[in-house]
C-alpha cells in the first residue's frame, strides 16, 4: 500500500543538495557586419564566436577602422546576399545607403536586417555604440566602450582657450563641413573648422586659389600625396602651397568617418599635432610662419 518503514528512513538518510540549478546559457545572436564602422564597434562588444563575418573593406589597411590583428582573425564576406544568407546570421549590420532592393531581400529571406548610420556628432556615436551592444546582448561592453572614448576625450581637451583656425584638406581639395564627426572632434580638441566658418558644406571643394589667398593657421592633410608615397595629388602636392602661412600636418583619412574607437585615434591625433604646434617658434602672417610639415610622432 505505501512505502516501507525502512523506505522512508533511508531516504531522509540521503543528504539534500544546496546547490541551485544552473541557469540555462543565454543563446546571442551572430552577426554579420557589411561595413568598417561598424566592424570596428563589433569587434569590441560581441563574443567572436557571435562574429560569423567582418566586411572586406577591414582587410585592407588603407579603409580599416580596427586592429590589422583582430580584422585578419576574423571571417570576412564581400556583402553579396548569397554570401551573407549562405552564413545565416542572426542579425545583418549595414549602411543607411544599402540599395532598397538589398535591404528588401534580407527581409523576404528572413534576415533581420539593421541600418546603421554614419555619425555626425560624439554623441551620436555613443548612441551608436550602445545600439550595437544592445544587438550583441553584450550593453555592458558598449559602456565599457563609451567609457573609454569618454576618458580619450577629456585627456584631449585643450588646456586653453585658444582655437586654431584648421583646414581638412582632402584629396582634390575636398573639405567637411558642419554637421560631421570631424568637424565635432576639431571643436573639441581646439580647432576651428575653417571651411565651415566660410560657408563650405560637407564634401564641398576648396579650390587650391581660395586657399592661397585666404590661408588658415593649419592644413591638415587627408588625402593621398606624394610625400605619403601613396599618390600624387595635383591640389595637396602644389608647391604654390610652400609659400602660405601656414602650418601643414598629416592627417589619416581613415579617422575622418567613423565613429566607436576611431574617435580616440582621432582625438588623439588631433592633440598631438596641437601639442606639436605649440612647440613650434610663432613667427609671423596670418599663420604663424611658412609652411612647414608637422610630423606623426608627439
Amino acid at each position: 500500500m505505501g512505502l516501507s518503514l525502512a523506505t522512508i528512513l533511508l531516504a531522509g538518510c540521503i543528504p539534500q543538495s544546496n546547490a541551485s540549478p544552473q541557469p540555462p546559457a543565454i543563446a546571442r545572436p551572430t552577426i554579420v557586419s557589411l561595413n568598417p564602422c561598424t566592424d570596428a564597434i563589433l569587434a569590441e562588444v560581441a563574443d567572436p564566436a557571435q562574429i560569423l563575418a567582418i566586411s572586406h573593406y577591414s582587410k585592407d589597411p588603407r579603409s580599416s577602422s580596427m586592429d590589422a590583428s583582430v580584422a585578419q582573425g576574423l571571417p570576412s564576406t564581400r556583402g553579396t546576399v548569397e554570401e551573407v544568407l549562405a552564413l545565416r546570421p542572426d542579425i545583418v549590420l549595414g549602411s543607411t545607403f544599402i540599395d532598397p532592393a538589398t535591404a528588401s531581400a534580407y527581409h523576404r529571406l528572413g534576415l533581420r536586417f539593421e541600418a546603421i548610420g554614419m555619425t555626425a556628432t560624439i554623441a551620436d556615436s555613443r548612441a551608436q555604440i550602445r545600439h550595437v551592444a544592445a544587438l550583441t546582448g553584450h550593453p555592458a561592453r558598449g559602456e565599457a566602450l563609451v567609457a573609454r572614448i569618454d576618458s580619450a576625450l577629456k585627456a584631449t581637451a585643450p588646456r586653453d582657450t585658444r582655437s586654431i583656425p584648421t583646414v581638412v584638406w582632402q584629396s582634390g581639395g575636398m573639405v567637411p563641413g558642419e554637421g560631421t564627426l570631424i568637424a565635432d572632434l576639431l571643436r573639441h580638441t581646439g580647432f576651428t573648422n575653417f571651411a565651415a566658418a566660410r560657408g563650405l558644406g560637407q564634401a564641398d571643394f576648396l579650390p587650391l586659389e581660395k586657399m592661397l589667398a585666404d590661408p588658415p593657421a593649419l592644413i591638415l592633410v587627408a588625402g593621398q600625396t606624394a610625400e605619403t608615397g601613396r599618390g600624387d595629388d595635383r591640389v595637396l602636392d602644389h608647391p604654390a602651397l610652400t609659400s602660405l602661412t601656414a602650418k601643414r600636418a598629416k592627417l589619416d583619412p581613415k579617422l575622418l568617418y567613423c565613429g566607436g574607437p576611431t574617435i580616440i585615434a582621432a582625438a588623439q591625433r588631433l592633440a598631438q599635432v596641437r601639442r606639436q604646434l605649440a612647440r613650434l617658434p610663432p613667427a609671423g602672417g596670418a599663420g604663424g610662419g611658412p609652411v612647414r610639415p608637422i610630423g606623426q610622432n608627439p
